[in-house]
This record gives C-alpha cells, sequence and structure tokens, in this order.
C-alpha cells in the first residue's frame, strides 16, 4: 500500500514539474510584454529624434547619455518600461496560472520607475519607497505560498 502511495506522489510532483516547466515555456505574457517594451523604446527614440516632443511643448532632453539631474529620452523610457511591467505584475497576480514570474515583473517595475523618475525627484526619496514596495512583494509572495 505504502508503495503505491509512494509512486503515485512521485507521479503528481512530476506532473506538477512537467506542467511549471510547460507554463514556462509557453508564457505567451512575456513575450507580449518583451514586445511593448520594443515599441515603447522605439516610438520615444521616434518621437525624440522627429522633435514631437519640442512640438508639443514638452522640454525631453535629447542627450544620449544617462543623466539623472534632468528628465530625458532614457528616463521616459524607464517610466514606460516600469509601468509595462507593472502591468504584467497585476495580470499575473489576476491570473493563477501566471504567478510563477510575478516579483521580477513587480521589481523590476517599481525600480524602473524610480529610475525614471530620478530626473525630477531626489534619489533619497526614491530608494526607500523602492524598498518598501521589495518588502511589500516579499510579504505578498511569503503568503500566497503557504495559501497554495
Amino acid at each position: 500500500m505504502s508503495e503505491d502511495h509512494d509512486f503515485e506522489e512521485k507521479d503528481e510532483k512530476e506532473m506538477e514539474m512537467n506542467h511549471n516547466h510547460k507554463a514556462e515555456e509557453n508564457d505567451a505574457l512575456s513575450t507580449v510584454v518583451w514586445a511593448f517594451i520594443l515599441i515603447w523604446a522605439g516610438l520615444v527614440f521616434l518621437a525624440s529624434n522627429l522633435n514631437w516632443f519640442d512640438q508639443m511643448g514638452l522640454v525631453i532632453s535629447n542627450n544620449w547619455t544617462w543623466s539623472f539631474s534632468r528628465f530625458g529620452v532614457w528616463n521616459l523610457i524607464a517610466l514606460g518600461t516600469g509601468a509595462i511591467l507593472l502591468v504584467e505584475a497585476a495580470v499575473r497576480l489576476l491570473v493563477p496560472e501566471l504567478r510563477h514570474n510575478m516579483g521580477g515583473a513587480l521589481i523590476g517595475g517599481i525600480v524602473l520607475i524610480g529610475v525614471g523618475l530620478g530626473g525630477w525627484f531626489s534619489w533619497s526619496y526614491l530608494w526607500p519607497l523602492i524598498l518598501i514596495a521589495v518588502g511589500v512583494n516579499v510579504l505578498i509572495t511569503g503568503l500566497s505560498r503557504k495559501r497554495e
């Protein structure tokens, strides 16, 4: 009897591992997110190169070097990418089958939004908020694992 139980338990674990592996392989959400990130970056660079920001009266620096002293193209790309990653994290939170990569998207989104806002706000305020967000993520992840 216990031998049959051991085989059933092994079979269940193997099936779960195969399911998780296939879920990671077939994660269309990651593909869509990467596509949106690339499209966003391309649109921002195109708008900057065609001076659309100037025509709209927006002050966006076309300086290709990384600068935290003013808001530039890279800040805008980081903000948009962070927002896309936060949307991914929200979708993963709402769809149980996709929860396996939620933490990375949430943390990455928050960090990139922090980087994007770094041209406007002081890092002395942003880093503590990022740490708080990471802590909340750890808490949510830990509590959701206990429920499963």
